[in-house]
């Protein structure tokens, strides 16, 4: 039988040796380095899911209703004047209800109807039509509707968005106070307000001063 032919390996120089096993160090730190890089990831994203599960969650805890006629009592007592309380369905949100004591103080509340509507109900102290259309931007009255006996002053806004989204308010004097409803509610809604207070709007007419 023949032979196969056998092949001379050629033996390795020291340097060569010396480069294989640098080689060899070299991929073994890099392969090292990047488990230590995946193994740290993982650690850190599991103390991130610990704090996260561990973080008790839920919605938060609703504001307590405010009481706009307790706030009225208080506001009363301080300024040593009648305030007005609209009746207004239980519904209705109250988003706050205190005294903005700019350049004449007024009694305000926020009543929210709905979650598309507002409506403001303003007593300037001692105040007259030239406060309502400082509060209005300028708007003046469009013309007078009669409600519960009562004439009030119809303000139409034509820009709701650049007054605040404002469109349509009442306004009448009430002794030495002027009363402004206004917002963004239906003229019907703010129309009910305001005969909810007209008892309240004739004592304060009747007043002596």
């Amino acid at each position: 039988m023949a032979r196969a032919a056998s092949r001379d390996i050629p033996a390795q120089s020291p340097d060569d040796v010396a480069a294989d096993k640098a080689e060899r160090s070299r991929a073994y730190r890099a392969s090292q380095t990047t488990r230590n890089l995946i193994a740290a990831m993982l650690a850190t994203l599991a103390v991130v899911l610990v704090i996260i599960l561990a973080v008790p969650r839920g919605e938060p805890a609703p504001r307590p209703p405010i009481d706009v006629a307790a706030v009225a009592q208080g506001v009363e007592e301080t300024y040593d004047r009648a305030v007005l309380v609209a009746d207004v369905p239980e519904t209705w949100r109250v988003n706050g209800a205190q005294v903005e004591a700019d350049a004449i103080a007024a009694w305000e509340v926020i009543y929210v109807p709905d979650e598309n509507s507002f409506l403001r109900l303003a007593q300037g102290f001692d105040a007259g039509e030239t406060w309502a259309a400082q509060v209005l931007r300028g708007a003046a009255p469009t013309g007078t509707a009669t409600i519960d006996g009562l004439t009030w002053d119809t303000y139409e806004i034509a820009q709701p968005s650049r007054n605040a989204n404002v469109s349509y308010a009442l306004g009448i004097q009430a002794g030495p106070d002027h009363v402004l409803l206004y917002g963004s509610a239906s003229p019907e809604t703010t129309a009910l307000v305001a005969g909810g207070l007209t008892d309240q709007i004739r004592a304060l007419q009747e007043a002596p001063q």
